[in-house]
C-alpha cells in the first residue's frame, strides 16, 4: 500500500513505512522527479506553470505562494495514498513543519480522503519512542 507520510521530508517515517512492506510517499521523491526532468533547467528555480495550477487545486489564489507550492507536491501525493501516518508536534529539525497552515491544508486533505490515518505524538524520550514506533508498527500491519 502507498503510505503518505506527514512530515513528507521525515527518513525515520519513511524508513519505517519502508521496513513494514508498503510504498512511503514523501516530498524527496516529488522533487528528485522534478530535478531529474530533462524541462528543469536550473533547479531550484523549478516551478513550472503546471504547479501553480495544481497548487491552486488545493488552496486559493490568496493564500501564501508557500503553502500553494508545498500543496502542489503533496496534494497529489495524498490524493494517490492508501494510507496516512501523521506525526503531531515534532520539533522544527524533524522534516517539513515550518508553515502550520500547509501542516493543516495536509491534515484536511487527509480527513477529507477517508483513508486510514494515524496520528503519533513526537516522542520526547526513548520510552515513548518505542511505544511511538509500536503504534507505527501495529497501524501498518493492519494495513494487509
Amino acid at each position: 500500500m502507498k503510505v503518505f507520510i506527514d512530515p513528507p521530508n521525515s527518513l525515520i517515517l519513511f524508513d519505517l513505512v519502508e521496513r513494514f512492506g508498503h510504498e512511503p510517499l514523501s516530498s524527496m521523491a516529488a522533487i528528485q522527479n522534478k530535478i531529474d526532468n530533462v524541462e528543469v533547467d536550473m533547479p531550484p528555480m523549478n516551478l513550472t506553470l503546471e504547479d501553480v495550477i495544481k497548487g491552486l487545486k488545493y488552496a486559493g489564489v490568496e493564500v501564501p505562494s508557500g503553502v500553494r507550492g508545498r500543496l502542489s507536491l503533496w496534494g497529489p501525493m495524498i490524493e494517490e495514498a492508501d494510507a496516512a501516518i501523521i506525526m503531531l508536534d515534532p520539533p522544527f529539525n524533524f522534516g517539513c513543519v515550518g508553515c502550520e497552515r500547509s501542516n493543516e491544508m495536509v491534515k484536511y486533505l487527509i480527513k477529507r480522503r477517508g483513508i486510514p490515518s494515524i496520528s503519533v505524538n513526537y516522542p520526547n524520550n526513548e520510552e515513548e519512542a518505542k511505544a511511538t514506533v509500536g503504534q507505527i508498527k501495529e497501524f501498518l500491519e493492519g494495513l494487509k
